[in-house]
């Protein structure tokens, strides 16, 4: 059984991004979005206006994203996985989401990097959260350029 990270959260954050759950290069570095073609932090350092995000160091970039009032987690605590698909996600444990509320108490707008966490926007959206489902940052996304994603990463900032 694979384990995730904890949330990168703080009371400040209002908005949160959920991924599915971290991929191998992650889990191997022990960083949120780690493999170096996943597009997430090029996509949210140009949201944020912070262009160089992606080279800071990794408790930097964590740092950055917090003083904007974004935090990050995944849908998933805990699962079987071979390799870094989604798709080959095997008995899924899904993070406690009533936690939250004592983490960010100010959190009103989670957004999803990609459709299978999007699979819990209902969900999300019935505790009272706005939702929004981006597409997904993941090399293996491949039917949308960067500037594509970008264009719609940007209402993450609305």
């Amino acid at each position: 059984m694979l384990r995730g990270f904890p949330p990168v959260v703080a009371a400040g954050t209002h908005t949160l991004i959920l991924g599915s759950f971290p991929g191998e290069a992650s889990l191997a570095a022990t960083q949120y979005y780690a493999h170096p073609r996943n597009q997430f932090w090029k996509l949210l350092g140009a949201v944020l206006d912070e262009r160089q995000l992606h080279d800071l160091d990794y408790d930097v970039r964590l740092e950055r994203v917090l003083k904007y009032g974004i935090g990050l987690w995944d849908v998933l605590a805990a699962c079987h996985r071979e390799g870094s698909l989604d798709s080959a996600i095997r008995n899924a444990r899904p993070n406690d989401f009533h936690s939250l509320r004592e983490h960010a108490p100010q959190l009103k707008r989670v957004c999803f990097n990609g459709k299978t966490a999007g699979r819990f926007a209902d969900v999300i959206g019935a505790a009272g959260y706005e939702t929004l489902v981006l597409p997904s940052s993941s090399p293996a996304n491949a039917t949308l350029s960067f500037d594509q994603k970008l264009s719609l990463w940007r209402e993450i900032l609305s």
